[in-house]
């Protein structure tokens, strides 16, 4: 008997009224009689609670489900992936949609569908990533984007412990999209300006529809022929996808900041601050002299800010092979590759609001090392202060074999 072809399968997502998410849903559910939709309910996440919606062929059922972790990865590990692998082998199952909660991300979600073993193999053997959809709220999303707001104060938060800004959510579900659908208006003839801008530097190769005036089959011809459909962001490689504006809009700037020194790990430090004030977009890799085998990954939105580790350079003496890596970064590294230091190089891209894009280049440039510090070599280097100190690992990482249920209840499932 042949095998049984991938069902497809649609993430939407995005910091939205829930109306406006629920309208998305519904309307890709009416596209086809076996299109199930999905939804994990994360808003009593805290006290150890997520409540399951499926519908499906005029179905309709909610069910609580008790986690033993209550954070976004476990609901992610211990239900939705075995969830999404029992629905692809329903015969009635012809396409999924996942319907995210505001405090997910697709990106995780994607990785994790392609890399998480349930059983013995990924879920992506059942499934197959058809498109992304992030819903934007014309509204609101400019002030989430620029704002500070955390998503623990407005109950959106994916775990007790979840720091994240509403800013840093809405932008990756922004920059993972290959469609974004606009849903309401904008306040005024500036904010909506103002918000073009923003995407035009952020996702310039994203298309945009209106909720209003679309249908599925609009939806997804939409999907330009180069969509991500899910690809996880190689952190090594282009930082820019599409083309975007190099002039400035509504006050709106792009800079691109390329250096092949080290930075000072202390005068960084000092520097960062400037990415938290009238910026609305950081993401890059930076070389630190304290810590020359490492590639940093800096990532801002709004005014939340993270430094990551992404992974050593291919110069590094554990990095990887070359044959291992993608062909892009094969690509970026061959072009900047330094005798001496290999890859390992400056590059950030800022996009700003009311901040001065030369004000930022000088004080990123200043933050570099001296050609004196440059000449006293890598064994100095890593004798000097470092305030970002040593990396630590994800406390879920260590959680159960995925296809761990939450509970009896999930067995429910086999009767859809």
């Amino acid at each position: 008997m042949p095998l049984r072809p991938r069902v497809p399968l649609v993430l939407c997502g995005g910091i939205a009224r829930t109306r406006q998410a629920d309208a998305l849903a519904a309307l890709l559910l009416r596209a086809s009689p076996g299109t199930a939709v999905v939804h994990h309910d994360l808003r009593d996440i805290g006290s150890g609670i997520v409540r399951r919606r499926i519908r499906l062929r005029g179905r309709d059922e909610l069910t609580p489900l008790e986690l033993a972790h209550g954070c976004v990865n476990c609901t992610l590990r211990e239900d939705l992936l075995p969830l999404l692998r029992r629905l692809a082998r329903m015969p009635q199952v012809d396409r999924i949609v996942v319907r995210l909660d505001e405090a997910m991300e697709p990106e995780p979600v994607s990785w994790a569908i392609r890399n998480v073993l349930v059983g013995d193999r990924p879920v992506s053997d059942d499934v197959e990533l058809e498109a992304v959809f992030t819903v934007l709220d014309c509204a609101t999303w400019l002030a989430d984007v620029t704002g500070d707001d955390l998503l623990a104060e407005r109950g959106l938060h994916g775990s007790p412990e979840d720091e994240r800004t509403v800013a840093q959510v809405a932008l990756s579900q922004v920059e993972s999209a290959d469609v974004l659908v606009l849903a309401g208006a904008a306040p005024d003839a500036w904010c909506a300006a103002k918000s073009s801008a923003v995407l035009d530097r952020v996702a310039p190769s994203v298309p945009r529809v209106e909720l209003a005036r679309t249908d599925a089959a609009g939806l997804f011809a939409a999907i330009p022929a180069d969509a991500r459909r899910g690809e996880v962001t190689d952190l090594h490689g282009a930082l820019l996808r599409g083309a975007p504006p190099l002039h400035p809009d509504c006050g709106i700037e792009l800079l691109r900041f390329t250096a092949q020194r080290p930075f000072h790990p202390e005068r960084l430090h000092e520097a960062i601050d400037l990415l938290l004030d009238g910026v609305v977009r950081t993401r890059g890799r930076a070389w630190v002299a304290s810590q020359p085998d490492v590639a940093f990954w800096i990532e801002s939105a709004g005014g939340g800010l993270g430094i990551g580790h992404a992974g050593p350079w291919l110069a590094s003496p554990d990095g990887p092979d070359w044959a291992d890596v993608s062909p892009e970064r094969r690509t970026l590294a061959s072009l900047r590759w330094d005798p001496m230091h290999g890859d390992r190089a400056q590059e950030l891209v800022i996009v700003t609001d009311q901040a001065a894009p030369a004000e930022i280049e000088s004080a990123l440039r200043a933050a570099l090392l001296t050609d004196a510090e440059l000449a006293e070599g890598e064994a100095a280097w890593r004798e000097y202060p470092d305030p970002f100190g040593d990396w630590h690992e994800d406390p879920c990482e260590e959680t159960e074999e995925p296809d761990r249920h939450a509970n009896a209840a999930n067995q429910k499932d086999e009767t859809l």
